[in-house]
Order: structure tokens, then C-alpha cells, then sequence
């Protein structure tokens, strides 16, 4: 894209944010700082988890239908979601008065689907569509083919990227001092596009780094290939950015300006997800905390520096909280699983107890059921240890007693029984 394009869609990042002057919420821009003494940086949020919809996704939804004649409109307006776009759109079709469909994935969080429907009100239909956000947005495009419909991207389409640049106007101005670095969520890639184009005309120095849950990285897989390629299998987990391609627009947005493109475990946004709530009382959702939980891989490059992390979103559906804990136990070596084998005889137990635990290892799952034909039986067994060192001795301690059949952790498919 050349310079000249670059201005002249950043007029339009100015004309979004006169547009939705009175319809979002300038999001402050917060140093955090437990975070800001941990790296010894300057380390803020742009808070965009208190946005009206409790997420970013309000900006682009907002304008995109804004700029809309009155006669698509009435149309009747449809789009695909993971949840926070379908909260954004539910927000405008309320407030515009234009009746809405929203496609979302089965899997959808119970959460965000009943806030589609408080923000959305009588001007919203909700269908439940495939295990993907890519299979719900393949049956919304047949949808409106069908119905005349105007479909409403998440991501791939320039108004919608206006929208979402809206945020990057607002850290410029919020910031009283130059910004080193921005840690930008990406899912398809609108918000990345929309802070790349601002930042590069506004603060060329800024380097914008991308961060992606490592079981979906669309946009690492396309800047490797050289333009966007389709997943063949995610997570879901991180839903709200999940997604199995990233937009033709944004990556042609983001290939040039992307300083860096990082992935970061389901495990470490876990650890992240409770460390914000524990020490700052932020509630995210795993999105939010990609930003977040990806500083400690450039914790040498921001050293000294002012740094910014945009929380995308706090849309988290509070039932999701024991997997969270359980997957932010299990990557800090703190959770295992096993298959114990125990001999079918009273004091079996006691013996596992005095003779393999440490003093501070502590059972949190025992499966056993005796067979009276055989002489042993096969439990399972988790074990939570206040020290991820303490794995080694248990480990040990297991095999010299015999009590040692299989580690499960290593198992997906297993473990995907258990938590």
C-alpha cells in the first residue's frame, strides 16, 4: 500500500472517530504498576475491556453500519462471530434500530451469548452454526445470498479497520511521552490492521508486535507463506481469537508495518488471566490477556521503555474459571496426572501417602474402583505441588515403590477427560 493510500485511509481513522464520538467509551490509557516494576519499563493498558460491549469490537461494528445507506439497512444486516463482534453489532442494530442475524459457533461462551442478546434486544436473531468461527461465518455469507442480506465482516473490510484504528488515535493522544512498543491481540487481524495504519503515519518509530495463541496462528502461518493460508485445526480456547485465516485486507495491512509476530500458550494466558485478577483486579478474557501475557519474551527489549498493551476484552463466562486455574496450574509444572497402580489391600493408600507424596504434595483427584479378581488396581491420580521441583522427587518416589504406571499429562486426549 502506497503512502499516499496510507493518508487517505487515515482520514477516514479521523471521520470513524467523529462518528463514534458519542458512541464509545475513550478507554483509559493505565499504567500498570506491578508490571511496570517487574520489567522496568513503563507498562500501560489501554483498557479496552471497559468499553461499552466490553471489548474494542464496538468501534468497527459502529462505523461499518454507519456509513451504510438507508437502504441496506433495511436490508436487515448478518454477521459471524466468536462473540465480542456479535456484541458490537447487537449494540448498533439497537441503537440504529436495524434488524440483525448473528451467526456464532456452538461452542460460543454462554456469557457472551446472552450478552448479544441484552445488547441486541428484539433487533437480533442468534443462530448457533459449527464448532468454528470460519464454519459460522461460511453459513452467515450463505445466509445473506439467500436473504439479500448485508453482511457485516469482524475483520476483513476497510470500515470496519477505520473502526478499530479509532483506539490507536486515542493512545497517541493519551500518551505523554513517545510509544516504544505496542502488544496488539490478533485474532483476523482488524485491530492490528487498524494500530498499524495509524502508527505508521503518526509514530513510524512505534514497533507494533502481534501476539497469537500458539494453537491458532493464522498470522504467523501467513507471513511465513506469504499471504493468508487457511488452518486446518486450532484451539479454541483463546475464542476471540480463534480464527483459522486472517483477513486478505489486514494481512496486506500488517505484512509491511508488523514489527514482530509472537505466540503465546494457552497455559501462560491462563497464568496471566489469574495474575490480573489477583493482583490488579482486572477481569479478562483470554484474548485480553495475549498482550499481557506475551511481555515476558521481550522482557529484555523493553527494559527502560514505554510500552503499551491493549486489553481487547473481558467477555469471560465465569463457569471457564476452574478450566483456567487447572491449565495455568498444569504449564507452571505445578498440576500432574498419573495412572497409580495399587495393590488391592488395606494400607495401600497409606503407604502412597507416607512414602511417595513430598510434605507439600497434595491428591486433588483419586479415581479407584476395586476389582475383586485381581490382585491390584489402577487409580488415577492428580497430585498439585507447591513447587514445580517437587515433580522430580515425586516422580521418583512413585517408581521405586512400584506404585508408577503411566504420566498423563503429555496425553492431550486424555487429559482432555480430566480438565
Amino acid at each position: 500500500m502506497e503512502k499516499e493510500t496510507y493518508s487517505s485511509v487515515l482520514d477516514n481513522v479521523y471521520k470513524a472517530a467523529g462518528r463514534l464520538k458519542n458512541v464509545v467509551v475513550r478507554t483509559p490509557l493505565a499504567i500498570n504498576n506491578n508490571l511496570s516494576d517487574l520489567y522496568h519499563a513503563k507498562v500501560s493498558f489501554k483498557r479496552e475491556d471497559l468499553q461499552r460491549v466490553r471489548s474494542y469490537k464496538i468501534r468497527g461494528a459502529y462505523n461499518k453500519m454507519a456509513v451504510m445507506s438507508p437502504e441496506d439497512l433495511a436490508k436487515g444486516v448478518v454477521c459471524a462471530s466468536a462473540g465480542n463482534h456479535a456484541q458490537g453489532v447487537a449494540f448498533a442494530c439497537s441503537t440504529m434500530k436495524v434488524k440483525g442475524t448473528v451467526f456464532m459457533p456452538l461452542p460460543t461462551p454462554g456469557q457472551k451469548l446472552e450478552q448479544v442478546k441484552m445488547f441486541g434486544g428484539n433487533y437480533i436473531d442468534i443462530v448457533l452454526y459449527g464448532d468454528t468461527f470460519d464454519e459460522a461465518k461460511d453459513a452467515a455469507v450463505k445466509f445473506c445470498d439467500d436473504r439479500a442480506g448485508i453482511f457485516i465482516h469482524p475483520f476483513d473490510d476497510q470500515n470496519i479497520i477505520d473502526g478499530q484504528a479509532t483506539a490507536a488515535l486515542e493512545i497517541l493522544e493519551q500518551s505523554d511521552e513517545p510509544v516504544d512498543y505496542v502488544f496488539v491481540p490478533i485474532g483476523g487481524g482488524g485491530l492490528a490492521a487498524g494500530i498499524c495504519t495509524v502508527f505508521r503515519e503518526l509514530s513510524p518509530k512505534t514497533k507494533i508486535i502481534g501476539v497469537e495463541p500458539a494453537a491458532a496462528a493464522s498470522m504467523k502461518k501467513a507471513l511465513e507463506k506469504g499471504k493468508p493460508v487457511l488452518l486446518e485445526k486450532i484451539s479454541r480456547f483463546v475464542d476471540g481469537a480463534a480464527v483459522q485465516k486472517v483477513g486478505d485486507l489486514n494481512f496486506e495491512i500488517c505484512k509491511d508495518i508488523l514489527h514482530d509476530m509472537a505466540v503465546v500458550d494457552e497455559g501462560m494466558v491462563c497464568e496471566t488471566i489469574l495474575s490480573l485478577y489477583n493482583k490488579d483486579a482486572v477481569v479478562v478474557e483470554p484474548a485480553g490477556a495475549l498482550s499481557v501475557a506475551v511481555l515476558e519474551k521481550y522482557k529484555d527489549q523493553i527494559k527502560g521503555k514505554n510500552v503499551v498493551c491493549i486489553i481487547s476484552g473481558s467477555n469471560n463466562d465465569i463457569t471457564r474459571m476452574e478450566e483456567i486455574k487447572e491449565k495455568a496450574l498444569l504449564y507452571a509444572g505445578l498440576k500432574h496426572y498419573f495412572l497409580v497402580r495399587f495393590a488391592q489391600r488395606p494400607g495401600a493408600l497409606k503407604s502412597f501417602v507416607m512414602n511417595v507424596l513430598g510434605p507439600n504434595d497434595d491428591i486433588t483427584t483419586f479415581e479407584y474402583t476395586k476389582k475383586n479378581s485381581k490382585e491390584k488396581g489402577i487409580a488415577v491420580v492428580g497430585i498439585a505441588l507447591k513447587h514445580s521441583d517437587d515433580f522430580t522427587p515425586l516422580l521418583n518416589n512413585m517408581k521405586k515403590y512400584e506404585f508408577f504406571v503411566n504420566y498423563l499429562n503429555n496425553d492431550p486426549s486424555l487429559m482432555n477427560l480430566l480438565i
